[in-house]
């Protein structure tokens, strides 16, 4: 599914507060409390992500991390670039 006409489209920075994770503790979901998106699941949100659909980030005080895709041994998931806290990585959200 595309968007055939650019005033038909539109483009979300949606802010993640909350994550899903499976038993292995991967991400499956991206959440963020009242918004109409949350929940996203994985899947989609890869898509929305390499499609240029949607963005997403971990918002936090002094600014922002972004969500990017990363290509893994065991194909794609979801991460944030690493810096000298824990207070933006998916693995430490809260759970949705």
């Amino acid at each position: 599914m595309g968007c055939e006409r650019k005033e038909a489209c539109t483009i979300a920075d949606r802010a993640v507060r909350k994550t899903g994770k499976n038993a292995q503790g991967d991400i499956t979901t991206l959440c963020n409390d009242g918004d109409a998106w949350s929940p996203r699941r994985k899947p989609d949100a890869i898509n929305d992500i390499e499609s240029g659909l949607h963005t997403y980030h971990v918002p936090w005080i002094n600014g922002r991390t972004e969500i990017r895709v990363v290509q893994g041994p065991n194909g794609k998931y979801l991460r944030t670039d690493r810096d000298t806290t824990t207070r933006n990585n998916l693995d430490d959200l809260p759970d949705c």
